[in-house]
């Protein structure tokens, strides 16, 4: 008997293919937070506006939370 699990395999040097099933099972494991994180990584904008953040925030350059 051949598996979705085996038929995937065949396939694992070909990385443009996803097992929908696996995805699926994957992403209704993960909670609010890993999820959001996901969104964030995949986000091209986001993560260069973040990088730039951390940057401030370690010259000190941002506004203090007092005064937002």
């Amino acid at each position: 008997m051949v598996t979705d699990m085996t038929i995937a395999s065949q396939y694992q040097d070909n990385h443009s293919l996803v097992d929908l099933k696996r995805l699926a099972y994957l992403l209704k494991s993960l909670n609010e937070q890993e999820i959001e994180t996901i969104e964030i990584l995949l986000d091209n904008e986001a993560c260069p506006i973040m990088n730039r953040s951390i940057e401030e925030c370690n010259q000190e350059k941002g506004v203090p939370i007092e005064q937002w």
